[in-house]
């Protein structure tokens, strides 16, 4: 069955725009929030079902944390994240480092033959704000 040509819906532009004003990789709940004030009538799940279809298209990224909890980001560009044991924030990782993953992978990719070598990195830690505070006793073991 042939591919349905894409449509960026009225629904999906404003998700997508939420999704764009914000760097703080925010869940479904999260962009529900803030789309139902412009579409007060909009479900949870048509917010979660069209984050799926963008992520699918590649128009935006899907993070499955280890946390369990589904995030999003609309920085589509090859970069990695961690994740506050805390407090669940997410941040992006500066990857212009010379020992990066990039060049991790691009070794993989040399030794072994294979084409399109991706991986999938979890990085964990406390974020400055928790570290900071009183917050720290209550956080989860590593």
């Amino acid at each position: 069955m042939a591919d349905k040509k894409f449509r960026m819906t009225e629904q999906r532009r404003i998700i997508f725009d939420e999704l764009k004003k914000t760097y703080e990789h925010p869940s479904a709940s999260d962009i529900y929030e803030k789309v139902k004030q412009r579409l007060p009538h909009i479900s949870l799940g048509t917010v979660y079902r069209n984050l799926e279809i963008l992520a699918a298209r590649g128009i935006i990224k899907k993070l499955d944390m280890a946390s369990g909890q589904r995030r999003f980001d609309a920085g589509v560009h090859a970069h990695h994240h961690i994740r506050c044991i805390s407090c669940g924030r997410v941040d992006d990782v500066p990857s212009d480092s010379p020992t990066s993953l990039g060049s991790i992978l691009a070794k993989v990719k040399k030794v072994s033959g294979y084409d399109e070598v991706g991986c999938a990195a979890d990085f964990y830690g406390i974020c400055p704000k928790c570290a900071g505070s009183e917050v720290r006793g209550d956080r989860r073991k590593i």
